[in-house]
């Protein structure tokens, strides 16, 4: 058995969650679409974007869309495609650390449209989600989607036929440098 006196040093360590650590580093963001309406034979769609310009790759941490209606939404996830219509950028966006100074500024865009006609071209439609009526469903992918510059991470909701639909969608992702 063995015994510490006063002369034995001790070390600390600590094990963080990884989202934590990215916004320790001024690195993760959060942010959701404004309202957006769907129904009568046209879609919505929310997405987080990657501009082509950035040197970046996005991780989605987590993903969230909530359903105003009192019907079940469909809700296809597409990798990096491009979505119908001329796409909105949100200004709901922030680094999930306010306590930095200067606040770091996200590479990363989420940008949306709503009442678009068709489906996105390109690009793969990775899964599908069912939204009960009037709740948030929340996905969290702890940054196993990676998204180089130009890619995209598109929420696509599908239209019912009968009545108009208010969403929001929203994501958490964190950016790190392409060449670390």
């Amino acid at each position: 058995m063995q015994s510490f006196n006063h002369d034995d040093r001790l070390s600390k360590v600590v094990n963080i969650p990884n989202p934590l650590y990215q916004s320790l580093q001024g690195r993760y963001f959060v942010g959701q679409t404004e309202h957006i309406r769907f129904g009568k034979g046209k879609n919505a769609w929310g997405g987080l974007v990657n501009p082509f310009k950035s040197d970046v790759n996005l991780f989605v941490n987590a993903f969230t869309i909530t359903n105003h209606s009192n019907q079940p939404v469909e809700a296809e996830i597409w990798f990096n495609s491009i979505p119908p219509g001329n796409p909105m950028i949100s200004k709901n966006v922030t680094p999930a650390n306010t306590a930095l100074s200067p606040l770091p500024k996200p590479e990363g865009r989420i940008a949306y449209d709503e009442m678009v006609e068709g489906f996105p071209r390109k690009g793969v439609m990775a899964f599908r989600r069912i939204v009960p009526p009037q709740s948030t469903l929340a996905s969290d992918e702890d940054g196993k989607f990676i998204f180089p510059p130009g890619g995209s991470f598109i929420i696509f909701l599908v239209s019912p036929n009968n009545e108009i639909i208010q969403a929001e969608v929203a994501f958490g992702w964190f950016e790190k440098n392409k060449r670390e």
